[in-house]
């Protein structure tokens, strides 16, 4: 897992992960590239994360991808990223295609659902939350 301050740099990340797993002998290198879009007349996206709880939720892919044979990777954006530019890759590692497939479609819908990462609209130099496109994390409230 990578958090990186502003949008993230998809062709040295690719290639980086691309050379870091030639030897491995996975026959499947499936990436997921998010990118910000130009909608609802925002500037970009920024982002607030809270680490710990990523970092676990991450680990917890770890295991379940090396159960399955393969290895997941993730960089993600902190802070402000423009329209057309990339806040999130992901990518699953695996010898075979249909587990790389099937992984990154897993991890990418559990990503969205899950994972501790607040989103903001950039418009006119301003942060405003982006409510509407926010999903509440599982478990997540005031104690009562």
């Amino acid at each position: 897992m990578e958090l990186f301050n502003g949008a993230l740099d998809v062709p040295e990340i690719l290639k980086r992960w691309y050379i870091e797993e030639a030897e491995s002998n996975y026959g499947a290198f499936i990436p997921f590239i998010g990118t910000v879009r130009d909608e609802d007349g925002i500037d970009g996206l920024s982002f607030d994360i809270y680490e710990p709880i990523l970092e676990k939720w991450f680990n917890s892919w770890v295991e379940k991808a090396k159960d399955r044979g393969a290895i997941v990777k993730l960089a993600h954006s902190k802070g402000d990223v423009l329209l057309h530019e990339s806040s999130y890759i992901s990518a699953v590692f695996s010898p075979k295609r249909r587990v790389a497939l099937e992984l990154i479609d897993e991890f990418v819908e559990d990503f969205k659902a899950n994972a501790p990462i607040w989103k903001y609209d950039l418009i006119d130099g301003k942060r405003v939350y982006a409510e509407s496109r926010s999903q509440k994390i599982s478990g997540s409230g005031l104690l009562n």
